[in-house]
């Protein structure tokens, strides 16, 4: 028999006055994965996690933890989950062990180990005296995720937790993220970044103006992605855009891009490497050829639209 997922949530709705923010989303996060919520800013990513987290209460649907019904507010139901929205906040004048010393007390395991180990395995063993006021950002968003493992949470809720962050402290972020979901912890990951998605999330759901738009498995995340497309700039554009059209590379018209006349054209990896050939052979100089926009980001952007806010109720 199929494990239960340890999150559902089925048809959860929330208006904000004549605004609706979040239109009746369904959504499955399973033990062991690391599931992607992505859209825009103003999508209704938030929103939807604070209904999950008890902090706000759905209009209408429903919220199951680990097969449970999950009211608003109410404490037992969420004793197994963890996590933030937005960012995470400590008592700035108190050191980072401090603060989790305090957060473990409230959630009843003062003492023992708890806290060096929530702070050695993010990467902040050796940080543990110093305030927390004086954490970068991304210090900050590793003590937040610290603090929800204090928990021992078999749900974790993380709002954008790599927002801000310079590469090196994202990519420890996300090899965090995918070592918990290797311990069997369930994760949701609210991320605007279509690559940081599609390489840790195991499942993905894109959202806009509240709703579902897509949703899927990794796998079909790139099989769903478009053509992926080349800037090129030869020593004769118009022989190389003959060329590609010859070989069902659809190419646009040159452009001006950072100064240069570029010729962009769209095809798989091996018609982009017989391409190139072709070029060579028919005596074209090669003198430009890099990615256009992502095939991701391509789809994210055809599925998420332009920025946008919530949308008014009909």
């Amino acid at each position: 028999m199929p494990e239960s997922p340890v999150l559902q949530t089925c048809a959860v709705t929330k208006r904000f006055g004549a605004l609706l923010a979040v239109d009746r989303i369904d959504l499955e996060v399973g033990a062991g994965t690391v599931h992607g919520l992505l859209g825009r800013n103003g999508a209704g990513k938030t929103t939807l996690m604070r209904m999950i987290l008890g902090l706000l209460a759905p209009d209408s649907g429903s919220v199951r933890i680990l097969g449970h019904q999950a009211q608003p507010g109410e404490v037992e139901s969420r004793r197994a989950v963890a996590g933030f929205v937005e960012e995470p906040r400590f008592y700035p004048y108190l050191s980072a062990q401090r603060n989790l010393e305090l957060l473990a007390q409230l959630n009843g395991r003062p003492g023992g180990n708890a806290v060096g180990e929530a702070l050695e395995l993010v990467g902040l063993a050796g940080s543990g005296r110093k305030k927390a006021g004086n954490f970068s950002t991304g210090m900050r968003q590793r003590l937040g995720i610290a603090a929800a493992l204090l928990r021992q949470a078999r749900l974790m809720v993380l709002d954008e937790p790599t927002i801000g962050l310079d590469p090196e402290n994202a990519r420890a972020v996300r090899e965090l993220l995918a070592d918990l979901a290797g311990r069997g912890i369930a994760v949701l990951l609210s991320s605007h970044n279509m690559a940081e998605v599609a390489e840790l999330c195991q499942q993905v759901t894109i959202i806009r103006d509240g709703a579902t738009v897509w949703e899927g498995t990794q796998a079909q995340l790139h099989e769903a992605a478009p053509t992926p497309a080349y800037r090129i700039r030869t020593s004769d554009d118009e022989s190389a855009a003959a060329i590609a059209k010859r070989m069902a590379m659809q190419p646009q018209a040159s452009a001006r891009v950072s100064g240069l006349d570029v010729l962009t054209v769209s095809g798989s990896e091996a018609q982009r490497d017989a391409f190139v050939r072709e070029l060579i052979h028919t005596g074209v100089d090669l003198r430009l050829l890099e990615p256009d926009v992502p095939p991701l980001e391509a789809l994210f952007s055809s599925l998420a639209g332009p920025d946008s806010q919530p949308k008014a109720a009909a």
